[in-house]
């Protein structure tokens, strides 16, 4: 028996005392892993390591963190106006590594823990520019290491304010959770901002609160799948010392996912505005669903399109695109807006809209027969006093009502729209399209 525990405590002290120094070397690679694993998923970013003094217990390191030459570097000069070429900031990280299976050196500081992993660390960040000023940014990131290399971090912010050139900032108790996992690309998001604010002498930005959460996987096709969802309380703005409007609440809880190589996805959006100036209030209620999309021929249209660059061309984009469009389209898909409301003082404008396109040969596919593939209805009802508003401001608008297209139902207009096999029906009245002129 005093064999048996003597030799659980040899284990235990190999564990604790030997283990560090041998996985203090895997942590560090698995640091360097995921923050370039990071920089390749934004396909912008520059990640290089300016030191790591690797201990036996314990590590310091920093890494620097820079936008590469590319479409959203040239985006971001560009807006600085007549500083356009100078060096944007580099964001640096300075992390402290307590590696070990069970890193007992974590416990003397903040953050610690004793959770079994290749590592525990704490990093703080900063901003560097040109000129060589640094400014730190608020908050800290607690990360664990765990034994197959995944990375769990928390940033965690406590309340603060400063103030800079005028400008005062403030925010409340704020906790952002990461997952990341280098070798299956995996991502779990998660978070909470209790508040926010920018102000200066004429204008401000505010934030009640803003809560989210979700994960993304990686395709073969180039773009991620997975969940979505967050809740923004209260954004309120002025400029020049005027409300300027805001919202007052905004929910999206979104999905998409894979099956046998075809995407399909669901949004649900409510969004409620503060009063805008000679608008006042207005809202937003969408159920939008995507089924069946071909997920190579996405993920090439997707392609084609970062390839044009920050700034593309209007008159030539039709041309590049067109031949994974006409792909994408006659692989077959289908889109549904099972609701849309729009809310404004006058009254709530419903639309409801089904696009189906049923798939074709990709080999012969041409715009004529995607008419004649395509399947779709309409369902829309709108205040009868936006329309007479609308035909105040411009007696065209009223042109909708003269020709039939939307009917007068007790306090609203309505218009009932079917397209099938190049047959246009709206209220029951058909409206052939002359197909071949197109």
């Amino acid at each position: 028996m005093k064999k048996g525990i003597v030799a659980l405590l040899v284990v235990l002290a190999l564990v604790v005392i030997v283990s560090p120094g041998i996985l203090g070397r895997l942590a560090e690679k698995s640091v360097d892993e995921n923050l370039n694993w990071a920089a390749q998923e934004s396909g912008d970013l520059v990640v290089s390591s300016d030191s790591f003094d690797r201990g036996w217990f314990s590590s310091e390191g920093q890494h620097r963190v820079e936008l590469r030459e590319g479409n959203l570097k040239a985006m971001l000069k560009t807006m600085g106006g007549p500083d356009a070429d100078r060096s944007l900031p580099v964001l640096v990280i300075n992390t402290h590594l307590d590696h070990g299976l069970i890193p007992v050196s974590s416990m003397s500081r903040e953050g610690g823990s004793l959770a079994p992993g290749l590592g525990n660390a704490v990093s703080t960040l900063s901003v560097e520019f040109a000129d060589g000023e640094k400014v730190d940014i608020p908050g800290t990131i607690y990360s664990n290491i765990g034994l197959g290399g995944e990375l769990e971090s928390s940033y965690v912010l406590e309340s603060g304010t400063r103030e800079e050139s005028g400008t005062t900032a403030s925010w409340g108790p704020t906790e952002i959770n990461i997952t990341t996992n280098p070798s299956s690309g995996a991502v779990a998001f998660s978070g909470s901002v209790d508040a926010l604010s920018f102000a200066d002498e004429m204008d401000s930005l505010a934030v009640d609160e803003l809560v989210f959460s979700g994960n993304q996987a990686p395709t073969k096709f180039g773009f991620a799948v997975g969940d979505l969802k967050l809740e923004l309380d209260t954004l309120s703005m002025s400029t020049d010392g005027a409300q300027a409007g805001g919202l007052k609440r905004v929910s999206i809880d979104g999905q998409t996912n894979l099956d046998d190589g075809r995407l399909s996805g669901r949004t649900l959006l409510e969004m409620e505005s503060q009063a805008l100036p000679q608008v006042g209030e207005f809202s937003i209620v969408a159920d939008i669903s995507l089924e069946g999309a071909d997920a190579e021929a996405l993920g090439a249209l997707q392609a084609v399109l970062e390839a044009q660059g920050a700034s593309p061309d209007p008159g030539q984009i039709f041309s590049v695109v067109e031949d994974d469009l006409k792909r994408l389209l006659a692989s077959g898909i289908e889109m549904r807006f099972d609701q849309f409301d729009v809310t404004l003082p006058m009254g709530t404008v419903k639309t409801k809209l089904d696009i189906s396109v049923a798939e074709e040969d990709a080999a012969t596919f041409e715009w004529t027969s995607l008419l004649l593939a395509t399947e779709a209805s309409a369902d829309i009802s709108v205040p009868e006093a936006l329309i007479d508003m609308a035909t105040q401001m411009n007696p065209q608008a009223g042109a909708a009502v003269g020709m039939g297209f939307l009917q007068k139902n007790g306090d609203v207009y309505e218009m009932k729209a079917e397209y099938k096999k190049g047959l246009l029906t709206i209220n029951g009245a058909p409206m052939p399209i002359p197909l071949g002129n197109l």
